[in-house]
């Protein structure tokens, strides 16, 4: 990857959810539940990359992959951190929406690197509560390198929550990402959702 580092792109495709989610557990969710979910996202995924559409068509494939297939929500919440805790309904849904676009093109402007490349599921395996799919990306001039992703039905629904790429964990990254951001606006949860709006 020409201008972006694997550490990077485990951030990028995805797409953290509170250490509380981990501990609930997974109810009717299978291993081959969870290998399938991720095997239909990463279609969808490779489908936009490799589509040939414009930045701006790839933004909105991507946000409506993430939404689909993603615990948008909980990602939300725990990427906003203990400001999460004081945040009313509206503000919340306000923040998970603005965060959810703010992904989708702060990442989706990163996918044309990968044209020409694919990702694919490679196995799967219990992990406490929830289940960990491991695929690999396969990006030209690149030797492959491992993705893992975690998936949950804490929602109620089959859904990722977070991405581990070489032992760098999304959730943390953003976690720590929009903390930074919150500051910036002297902790003002609506400052920083109009921020994300425009980012």
């Amino acid at each position: 990857m020409t201008h972006m580092t694997r550490r990077a792109f485990g951030v990028t495709l995805a797409a953290g959810a509170a250490a509380t989610l981990l501990a609930r557990p997974a109810a009717a969710l299978d291993l081959a539940s969870a290998k399938a979910l991720i095997d239909r996202a990463i279609g969808e995924v490779n489908s936009v990359i490799n589509s040939g559409k414009s930045e701006t068509a790839m933004y909105r494939d991507f946000e409506r992959i993430f939404a689909k297939y993603a615990d948008v929500s909980a990602i939300a919440r725990s990427a906003l951190g203990p400001a999460a805790r004081t945040a009313s309904a509206a503000q919340m849904s306000a923040f998970t929406k603005a965060y959810q676009g703010y992904i989708s093109r702060k990442y989706g402007r990163r996918f044309r690197e990968f044209i020409g490349g694919r990702i694919e599921v490679v196995d799967a395996k219990p992990l406490k509560s929830y289940f960990e799919v491991i695929s690999v990306a396969h990006l030209q001039g690149e030797a492959p390198f491992d993705l893992r992703w975690h998936v949950s039905n804490k929602s109620g629904r089959d859904l990722f929550f977070n991405i581990i790429i070489e032992g760098v964990n999304m959730l943390a990254s953003e976690r720590e990402e929009i903390g930074s951001m919150l500051k910036q606006q002297k902790g003002d949860i609506d400052a920083l959702t109009a921020a994300l709006a425009t980012a």
